[in-house]
């Protein structure tokens, strides 16, 4: 029995659409940003990165609902985009006012850490266009239903940003269930951004309602306590991210809170060090848990993006028709690669995930 009702390939424009806001990350090397004196630049963003990561790794047709600003810093985010061999057909652009003060790109500092020295984001996004995206923006009918759609992300990140982010959320969710799309929704909990908007409880709040459209839940253990609300006695932090059996435990609950969903998937990590990681992940399906193999020790050399190269991987195997013991070992395999590149966004290929799956070592390819 199929975990989903997939629409057929050839009925449909696109294999996925995400919705989100996409930024810019100004990226120090192996510098801090606070003594850089220059910075390599990436498009990058939550959503983004699983449709591009799609594309341009393991072949399907993606696409990208967003806001850009209509000035030169627009016209290079938007030419990064298009290098990444996603569909740009759906991103509105907002008149630029000559400041920025009305509308505007959102930009990312990432310093990636190493060994005891943690990673650090430092954001610069208010008043971005894809912020101020709100109901009515976009054709979601034409998009799901002319076009046609097989699986739409979206996340937490695009949800939390504005009072009006989140109804584009369940606005757009409601025409993708309507249309027989897969939904999939990566909660993705920053306090940073629900920090003026209400904290917790209005996460909290937000998230419960969108979840009622989702199809396929993702995130970590503090996203499902904190941006869900599930709260399991026992659940320790210091172990949690290497014991399946407290997610077994989490999800449990979860699912039976909403028997929507058809799959909750997890990523297994215990940062030793900025460097060096243990990396696995657990997914649920049809009642069932999967356990991908824990990678003990990975080298890491840019963190960010770890959980958008899961997601992306287990929607590729579930797209290709494969069953959920794969799709989390596609997910945990291609997770683990993006992490060994730098930027946000994934440089893996499939050949190189597959070749990952079973992989015990790196022995050099010639």
């Amino acid at each position: 029995m199929a975990i989903f009702d997939l629409r057929p390939r050839e009925e449909c424009r696109f294999d996925l659409l995400s919705l989100g806001e996409v930024m810019l990350r100004l990226d120090p090397g192996d510098r801090r940003i606070r003594t850089a004196r220059r910075f390599d630049v990436w498009e990058g963003g939550g959503e983004y990165n699983v449709a591009r990561a799609l594309a341009k790794g393991f072949g399907l047709r993606t696409a990208v609902a967003t806001a850009l600003v209509d000035n030169e810093v627009g016209a290079l985010l938007m030419d990064l985009m298009a290098q990444g061999g996603v569909d740009l057909s759906h991103v509105l652009t907002m008149p630029f006012d000559g400041i920025g003060r009305q509308a505007r790109i959102g930009l990312n500092f990432t310093e990636r850490g190493f060994g005891i020295r943690p990673a650090v984001g430092c954001s610069d996004r208010g008043h971005s266009a894809a912020s101020q995206l709100k109901p009515g923006d976009i054709d979601w009918d034409t998009i799901f239903r002319k076009d046609g759609v097989r699986w739409f992300h979206t996340g937490g990140i695009f949800a939390a940003l504005s009072e009006t982010t989140h109804q584009v959320v369940a606005e757009a969710m409601e025409a993708a269930s309507a249309a027989g799309t897969i939904i999939s929704y990566d909660l993705n909990y920053r306090a940073s951004l629900w920090k003026s908007r209400g904290g917790k409880e209005r996460a909290v709040e937000i998230n419960r309602w969108i979840a009622r459209y989702v199809d396929v839940m993702i995130g970590n253990e503090e996203d499902f306590t904190t941006a869900l609300g599930f709260e399991v006695e026992g659940l320790d932090e210091q172990i949690s991210k290497i014991d399946p059996r407290n997610f077994q435990r989490m999800i449990t609950r979860v699912t039976q809170a909403y028997p929507n969903f058809k799959v909750v998937a997890t990523t297994l990590r215990n940062a030793r060090t900025a460097t060096r990681n243990d990396w696995g992940a657990i997914l649920w399906a049809r009642g069932d848990f999967h356990e991908a193999r824990m990678r003990e020790n990975l080298e890491i050399y840019d963190r960010v993006g770890g959980g958008d190269g899961f997601a992306s991987g287990m929607i590729y195997a579930f797209l290709a028709g494969k069953e959920p013991r794969e799709a989390v070992e596609y997910g945990a395999a291609h997770g683990a690669l993006a992490m060994t590149t730098p930027g946000d966004t994934s440089m893996a290929t499939l050949k190189e995930v597959e070749a990952a799956i079973g992989a015990r070592g790196a022995r050099v390819i010639r």
